[in-house]
């Protein structure tokens, strides 16, 4: 084997960019061409690519379109027109920032968030909010345990507990009609 051969070299093939370019320029349709159309361009034109082509075509379209060679737009690709204005994406446009009179000196902007509070300042006083019914808010205290302690079980404690209005918690038993007999 002599030295400075190469065997089964595969054809030298032009950048990635320059075949994109020129795939898009000759299919030269009205939107713009997508890229399965470009892969096909390129593959009918030039034999040997590599096995990760459309990896290497999907990073190449990708590196083009955000430095701005191409433009994406509804799934195709075109090249850029220098004198189109740029197209608008979703939502509103921004304000129009005024220039601001010279000498103005901006205030560094808010951090996010709630501020922290300082473990320098008073406390305030919190006020008793006043209620026409004169009751706490919020939901009513349990009711406290018997005086017996909970080691004890007494009679009072297995019945129902009775709140307030003299109702005992709960649903009531069901009533049980009372049959009499009668002889004839």
């Amino acid at each position: 084997m002599a030295t400075g051969q190469v065997i089964n070299k595969p054809p030298s093939l032009p950048p990635y960019p320059e075949m994109i370019r020129e795939a898009i320029e000759a299919l030269n349709e009205e939107n713009g061409s997508n890229k399965s159309s470009i892969s096909k361009y390129i593959e009918s034109t030039y034999g040997g690519l590599p096995q990760a082509h459309k990896v290497l075509l999907n990073v190449h379209l990708a590196k083009m379109r955000e430095s701005g060679v191409l433009v994406f737009w509804k799934n195709n690709y075109t090249k850029r027109d220098p004198n189109a204005p740029p197209r608008r994406g979703r939502g509103r446009p921004p304000k129009p920032k005024e220039p601001l009179p010279p000498g103005t000196v901006l205030s560094p902007p808010r951090p996010r968030g709630r501020p922290s509070k300082d473990p320098n300042d008073l406390q305030k006083p919190l006020k008793a909010s006043v209620v026409g019914s004169g009751r706490p808010r919020g939901r009513p205290r349990k009711m406290a345990w018997p005086t017996g302690g909970l080691g004890e079980v007494s009679q009072a404690s297995k019945a129902k507990p009775v709140t307030s209005n003299g109702r005992p918690r709960g649903r009531p038993p069901k009533v049980k009609a009372v049959f009499t007999e009668i002889s004839v």
